[in-house]
């Protein structure tokens, strides 16, 4: 078992037996419901009935043009008794009745034929185009509900599932769901009237030869339903590696300059190597299952046209088939191989659906574990913060914060100082409620946070952290994330307190200026002082802050904490900090060591204790001894 908390940062990273067994951990995916068809057709009906009318539509044309061949292979008979015999009238006879066809309009059969490839043509196009455009439509509806799922998501869903994988399971699935679902149905219908137009031109030709033929290719199709199980393992499997890549892809994106910095290009390359690899294994391992089908299809296909065809030449020395008839006959014969095939691979798609149908619906069956209680209240004022007797684990056994007890006035600074993994960035997250305790409470105005509607407390909180992400876009774009509707007068005020003012005088876009992804465009400090405008923006008074000048060199810190001074002011304050140079004014400081508070006070107070935890790390940092 492999763990490591990094307490330091407020993404946390955790691995081992608790989270890998999560509810929430999308690779613990098993699509148990991948063989209930009925149940995941009556969870997928909302979103068919957005384009229940174009679906109809589809499949209603569906069946005209599957019925098409078989008019197409029936049309041979009177043509070919006509070229053989060359009588100018032909009679047949049809479940009694006696059908008279006059040589002229035999003639026309070609023409026909030709019409009819006409028709067929457009009514492909139409379906396929209705098939798009239900299918992305379905597709499109189904992604904006996992979304919003995605949103409503816990932080510990981000903590232990990688990007790639949620990228498979929230992007991908859904386009296999829907968009594979209709255009299967579609082949589905197509096939089955297909099959039944030649059928029945097989029935009137000759029921001796179609009993044969027909089942034949029942035989043939019978593999299809022997494979259900390996389609979904491999479909999960694959869902899994495919994610992995993703997620390879995004790290040597984000992670390019330690790749570079460190030489790590081989690693990488080995790792993707890996997994093209071991997707490649699993491709190949269905198509070895899958594939077969075909040719085995094919060999029985071709025994059931040899008996027919001998069977056939009886029939015809005998007197009880024409030569019409039996080209007819043996045209639907090949015809049907088409949809026949056509039919087991169709079913083949639609277990591969059904599978990927699963696994969305149990996304939308994950249960954030932060949620508002029945009745929860509007919190509207702050007044003193507390911590009382607070337990809290990330993984079951292991407490990163033992029996904590702390209590903030209003507009207090409070500094939480000590080692890394001691628990300054878990006490900061679990204010906003990133997380819930384990046991003991927090509590504003002494009600439990729990108790408190989760949007309208984290209204009253903002963040700066040591590494402030910005959302492609520009400048203002960034700000207004603080408070959507300020007013120019209130970005003005906050860009002027953020001393983002000469920066932004400098840019020929001003505001307006693209910050691109993750802000890449501006400097450590630049994209510090936007974060603190989009707080001050926010205008909250709670303000949290960790590590927030910790990465920056000297002449931007001190532009940032005299942003970070405006800030503050009138607020209640929690800073983290490595560098106890920036907390020397805040009111108290707290000292964390092993997730336990173990001091308490100003900083001249914990100064003067001459074997105090504070002072130790102070004189640590400094490389010097205090004098008292």
């Amino acid at each position: 078992m492999i763990k490591y908390i990094s307490d330091c940062k407020s993404t946390i990273v955790i691995k081992g037996s608790l989270m890998e067994d999560s509810l929430l951990k999308l690779k613990s995916t098993n699509s148990k419901d991948a063989f209930r068809y009925g149940y995941l057709l009556q969870k997928m009906y909302p979103y068919i009935k957005t384009v229940l009318f174009r679906t109809v539509l589809l499949f209603l044309l569906a069946i005209p043009l599957g019925l098409l061949d078989g008019v197409v292979a029936f049309s041979l008979r009177p043509y070919m008794d006509y070229v053989v015999n060359g009588n100018e009238t032909q009679v047949y006879e049809l479940w009694g009745h006696k059908i008279y066809l006059q040589s002229f309009l035999i003639k026309f059969i070609p023409i026909g034929i030709v019409v009819f490839a006409l028709i067929q043509g457009l009514l492909k196009y139409s379906c396929n185009y209705l098939s798009e455009w239900t299918g992305n439509k379905m597709s499109n509806t189904l992604k904006i509900d996992l979304f919003h799922k995605l949103t409503a998501l816990d932080t510990k869903f981000y903590d232990i599932n990688s990007s790639g994988l949620v990228l498979s399971r929230f992007l991908s699935d859904p386009d296999q769901a829907s968009k594979k679902l209709i255009e299967t149905i579609k082949s589905f219908i197509l096939s089955i009237f297909e099959l039944v137009a030649l059928v029945i031109v097989l029935l009137v030709n000759s029921w001796k030869l179609a009993i044969i033929g027909v089942g034949v290719m029942a035989i043939a199709i019978t593999p299809v339903t022997l494979i259900r199980k390996k389609i979904k393992s491999v479909s999960n499997a694959t869902m899994v590696v495919g994610g992995d890549m993703t997620t390879n892809f995004n790290e040597t994106f984000a992670g390019n300059k330690i790749i570079t910095a460190y030489n790590l290009q081989n690693n990488q390359n080995k790792k993707f190597e890996q997994q093209v690899g071991k997707q490649f294994s699993l491709t190949m391992s269905l198509t070895k299952r899958v594939g077969w089908m075909s040719p085995i299809m094919y060999f029985i296909c071709s025994i059931g046209i040899a008996i027919v065809m001998n069977y056939g030449n009886s029939l015809i020395l005998s007197g009880e088939m024409t030569a019409g008839s039996f080209a007819s006959f043996v045209t639907s014969l090949l015809l049907l191989y088409k949809p026949t095939k056509s039919l087991g691979l169709t079913l083949t798609n639609l277990q591969g659906t059904f599978v990927a149908m699963a696994r969305v619906f149990e996304l939308f069956d994950l249960i954030p574990e932060i949620k508002n209680l029945p009745n929860a209240q509007k919190l509207d004022t702050i007044g003193e913060i507390s911590f009382e007797n607070v337990v809290f684990e990330y993984e079951k056994g292991i407490p990163v914060l033992k029996d904590f007890n702390l209590s903030v006035k209003p507009n207090e600074t409070i500094a939480l100082v000590g080692n890394s993994g001691g628990g300054k960035s878990t006490v900061v997250n679990l204010i906003p409620r990133f997380y819930d305790v384990v046991s003991g409470h927090i509590k504003i105005n002494g009600v439990d946070i729990r108790n408190y509607d989760i949007v309208s407390l984290r209204n009253n909180i903002s963040f700066v952290f040591q590494d402030n992400y910005l959302f492609s876009g520009t400048i203002r774009d960034n700000i207004l994330m603080g408070k959507q509707d300020a007013s120019e007068k209130e970005i003005k005020e906050a860009i002027k307190l953020a001393h983002l003012d000469e920066f932004l005088g400098s840019l020929p876009e001003g505001i307006n200026t693209v910050v691109g992804e993750r802000g890449a465009s501006l400097s450590g400090g630049q994209r510090q002082r936007v974060a603190i405008a989009r707080a001050l923006i926010k205008n909250s008074p709670i303000v949290i802050l960790d590590e927030a000048t910790s990465a920056l060199d000297n002449e931007s810190e001190a532009i940032v904490q005299k942003a970070l001074d405006n800030l503050m002011q009138n607020r209640t304050v929690f800073v983290i900090a490595h560098r106890l140079s920036t907390i020397h004014n805040a009111d108290r400081i707290a000292v964390l060591n092993e997730g336990e508070l173990v001091e308490l006070g100003s900083h001249d107070e914990l100064i003067a204790k001459k074997d105090g935890r504070y002072r130790h790390l102070y004189e640590m940092q400094f490389n010097n001894k205090v004098n008292v």
